[in-house]
């Protein structure tokens, strides 16, 4: 059976940047083994599959090459990006029915995306030291006045603080290492950050999936939720700020990624979590399953 994908650079920066994820409208007909062997042909880090929903407008299910996943944003970022590019549907607000729950994704003019997140939940604090052993970096590299922490809004991340950009960019991962933890904790992997940026940014990160098959991912969007929930939580950033946050991702890997993320606050509580971004470089491809 031949079955038409869609491959789309979400949150790119550049022509070059983003996180390429795959996209399959119309995947009702699909069994969760097609599904599963399209996603591992295809190899993205998530491919989505779109189809029909009674409570939402679209329900899409996330595929990376080996499981599904509840929430993947850069793949949500990428599919109604393609959606609207085909002509399904047009700028506007729009529910998607996930497993993480029914979440709002929004089109603008310029199809740029933004989508709701779960809000945040907090999880345990976690040892610094076998963290810093697992990015191969010395503990004084991790910033000794925030928590590394497993954080949420959708996804489980351990939340990583490093002190400089120079050190964020000179990490190499012992992946086992990740891989034990992650699953020591119920985490999908890390995502390292630090305040200073590249290009005058809220911050800077990295994040490690290899649990997921995923080494390193270029833009997360889920990831990123938590860290701007993280930064307001720890005082990082005031209320006029939590509205636009700034992330750089992917500049390690030579693909330059941008994501926007949005809080609406109320005091120290946050009412709502919105990631997003712009998508580039639509194309097709014919997969052949068996």
């Amino acid at each position: 059976m031949k079955v038409k994908a869609y491959t789309i650079n979400s949150f790119a920066k550049t022509a070059e940047g983003g996180n390429a994820a795959g996209v399959v409208p119309n995947a009702d007909f699909l069994s969760d083994v097609e599904i599963q062997k399209i996603a591992a042909t295809l190899g993205f880090s998530e491919t989505a599959f779109v189809m029909q929903s009674n409570p939402a407008d679209f329900r899409v299910r996330f595929f990376t090459p080996n499981e599904e996943v509840d929430l993947c944003g850069h793949a949500t970022i990428g599919t109604f990006y393609t959606l609207a590019t085909l002509g399904y549907i047009k700028p506007g607000s729009y529910l998607q029915e996930t497993k993480a729950g029914i979440l709002g994704v929004e089109i603008k003019e310029d199809l740029s995306v933004m989508m709701c997140q779960p809000l945040p939940s907090f999880f345990e604090i976690v040892e610094k030291n076998e963290i810093a052993d697992s990015l191969n970096i010395e503990i004084t590299s991790i910033h000794e006045d925030l928590p590394v922490q497993i954080v949420s809004t959708g996804l489980r991340d351990i939340i990583v603080p490093i002190k400089s950009v120079d050190i964020l960019n000179s990490i190499k991962p012992d992946f086992e290492k990740i891989n034990e933890i992650s699953r020591k904790y119920n985490v999908v992997g890390y995502h390292v950050f630090t305040l200073e940026s590249i290009n005058r940014s809220t911050a800077c990160c990295r994040n490690f999936a290899p649990l997921f098959a995923i080494p390193e991912e270029s833009a997360t969007g889920t990831s990123n939720g938590a860290l701007g929930c993280y930064l307001y939580k720890y005082g990082k950033l005031d209320s006029n700020q939590a509205s636009h946050i700034i992330i750089e991702q992917g500049y390690s890997m030579k693909k330059p990624s941008e994501i926007l993320v949005s809080l609406a606050v109320e005091g120290k509580e946050i009412k709502g979590v919105k990631v997003g971004g712009k998508a580039l470089s639509l194309s097709s491809i014919i997969v052949d399953i068996e």
